[in-house]
């Protein structure tokens, strides 16, 4: 276990939602790309799931955080 915990929680949680949004986002331009017509419906669900994504990161900062002040 390293000495600081709360760097490694933050390491770690935050690799797994980089990766998602941006495989998101390349799923989304692809989208785009090959259907232009339902570019307005196809980015409303890419900024939804960005979202989602984004707050297993902010979990992570969460715990982070509670184990640097609490534990």
């Amino acid at each position: 276990m390293p000495t600081n915990p709360s760097a490694f929680v933050m390491a770690i949680g935050t690799i797994a939602p980089a990766l998602a949004i941006g495989m998101i986002g390349a799923a989304g331009l692809f989208a785009m790309a090959r259907n232009p017509q339902v570019a307005d419906r196809i980015q409303i669900a890419m900024i939804i799931a960005i979202a989602f994504a984004e707050a297993i990161a902010i979990y992570a900062l969460v715990v982070s955080l509670i184990l640097k002040f609490v534990a």
